[in-house]
């Protein structure tokens, strides 16, 4: 059955890979690293929810302003870095708990589990305040940076600065040894599993019942894994942009971001404007790289920040991953046809600009997390030979995946649950989100899950990149299931209206002098050429 699921990604029914490795994709100069039932008490809120808050409030603190947003609650939790030895170092986890805003709010708490792999929960508490506003008028928001992360005994990894842009892979490679001979850890207990019993162990602490789970790209992995190891303690389940534990990251990466950009060029074909400017998109963008593949060019290129010129090596392996990082938003991804083209007559300055928006990703992100995560339950079920089959035909090609695994030959590799990779049914309910244009966690992965959970639904929002809580009506939409613990009652259609952003046909947007432009709605889908 295992093996059907991977011949089932493989196919490309819609496409996947990861972040946010979201992946994160980090920026060119070092694209060497590179490579997410209710019970009823006479109304809808349960009897004991202010109780339950109460609880766990207690047991921590009020944040100060370094900690998270000054209104929330924040706390260390110590487990064993050792869980199976219960001997050794002890470590502590980052807790950040956003507080109900009702007096009634429900016991039942939602857990967001970040991406990655790398990416700290708790230190993203701003953000999520905002965005998850909706949610929180009905239950707290909890938020546990998962081990080797954020201030939970990190596993971080500064890269050096290069001189060049373009990716030093000895210099990343020494690099990461000299982090690894520097941790106060052991590195092969960073993995998954064990991180999904810590952070029951963290509910249990702050005295939650059930709770909700939210994960999004990696953090996706992360909840299946919560929800396999603590059936009982799992009430409803929300995954956004799902990686699967079978991902095999990143096996896959290179197919479903081409298939990504296929659908750009193919609605930019469809687009008057957009193919009025930009003709054959997809065969232009093919020849950039051949020629960059042959012969990579010296530009000068100015800082869009700092205002600082400097010259640059650009190649096919920075032109892609800058592609590729662009694919995860609809924003982005609508000035690519422009900046492509202009790249095309020899002018990077737009697309390194472009690139520069991943600036400082990297401080976001645990790389020693990462590859403590990958080296063990990602890389060992990659075949030789799979990698060139996989990228075979794609912009991203073989280079980057081998770049992304290339610490994985010394880093220390963790031991995998036997079943970790095993189809499994469970009782909660479950919302399962993908967006139609994903780069890395296309609606394939989510359908994978959909089909192995009998009660779970699949959204697939249009118009969507990595991830989807953030566009049009899907908080709204998060917040009824959390309520009702079902999605027998959403309707989806206030989704369907959303679509893909216009095309910029000029550095002035998507209007350019003369030019009309479309904006391509569900079911309105180009061909590419």
């Amino acid at each position: 059955m295992a093996g059907m699921r991977r011949d089932r990604g493989r196919t490309g029914l819609s496409g996947d890979g990861i972040s946010r490795a979201r992946v994160v994709m980090i920026h060119p100069k070092h694209c060497a690293a590179l490579l997410a039932s209710l019970a009823l008490c006479g109304a809808l809120f349960s009897c004991g929810g202010r109780k339950n808050q109460t609880d766990a409030l207690n047991r921590l603190e009020r944040c100060s302003s370094e900690d998270g947003p000054l209104d929330s609650y924040c706390g260390r939790v110590e487990v064993w870095e050792n869980r199976a030895a219960q001997t050794g170092r002890r470590i502590a986890l980052n807790v950040v708990v956003l507080p109900g805003l009702r007096r009634t709010s429900v016991a039942d708490p939602l857990f967001f589990l970040a991406g990655g792999p790398g990416q700290g929960a708790a230190q993203l508490a701003p953000q999520l305040k905002e965005a998850f506003r909706q949610v929180l008028i009905d239950r707290d928001v909890v938020l546990v940076d998962q081990r080797g992360t954020g201030k939970s005994n990190s596993l971080a990894c500064k890269l050096a600065e290069e001189k060049e842009q373009e990716a030093d892979l000895k210099a990343t490679i020494e690099n990461l040894k000299d982090c690894l001979s520097g941790y106060d850890a052991d590195p092969s207990l960073y993995t998954t599993s064990i991180a999904m019993d810590d952070l029951d162990e963290v509910r249990a602490y702050l005295g939650y019942g059930k709770i909700n789970v939210y994960g999004g790209s990696y953090g996706a992995r992360a909840a299946i894994a919560y929800a396999r190891q603590h059936p009982d303690q799992l009430r409803a389940v929300i995954l956004d942009g799902v990686a699967t534990p079978d991902m095999s990251l990143p096996l896959y990466m290179a197919r479903d971001s081409q298939r990504a950009f296929s659908l750009l060029a193919g609605d930019c074909a469809a687009d008057p404007g957009c193919n009025d400017r930009f003709p054959d998109l997809a065969g232009r963008f093919e020849r950039l790289l051949d020629r960059l593949d042959a012969r990579p060019e010296k530009i000068r290129v100015t800082n869009p920040r700092t205002g600082e010129g400097r010259e640059v090596r650009v190649n096919r392996p920075m032109v892609a991953s800058i592609v590729f990082s662009a694919l995860y938003s609809p924003e982005t991804s609508a000035v690519l046809p422009f900046l492509i083209t202009q790249a095309e007559a020899g002018d990077f300055q737009g697309l390194m600009a472009l690139g520069s928006l991943n600036e400082g990703a990297l401080d976001q992100i645990s790389l020693g997390m990462r590859y403590s995560v990958v080296c063990a339950e990602d890389a060992p079920r990659i075949a030789d030979g799979a990698i060139e089959r996989e990228t075979s035909g794609t912009f991203m090609d073989k280079t980057l995946a081998e770049l992304f695994l290339a610490p994985c030959k010394f880093w220390p590799r963790g031991q995998v649950p036997a079943d970790f990779y095993e189809p499994f049914s469970i009782d909660a309910p479950a919302l399962i989100l993908s967006g139609e244009f994903d780069p890395v966690t296309p609606p394939v992965w989510g359908e994978e899950i959909a089909m192995e959970w009998p009660g779970a639904r699949h959204i697939v929002v249009p118009g969507a990149g990595h991830g989807t809580f953030n566009r049009g009506c899907t908080i709204q939409m998060i917040r009824q299931f959390l309520n009702e613990a079902s999605s027998a009652n959403l309707d989806s259609s206030c989704v369907e209206k959303l679509h893909r952003r216009p095309f910029f046909l000029g550095y002035s947007g998507p209007r350019a002098a003369g030019a009309p432009t479309t904006e391509l709605r569900p079911g309105q889908r180009g061909t590419s050429q």
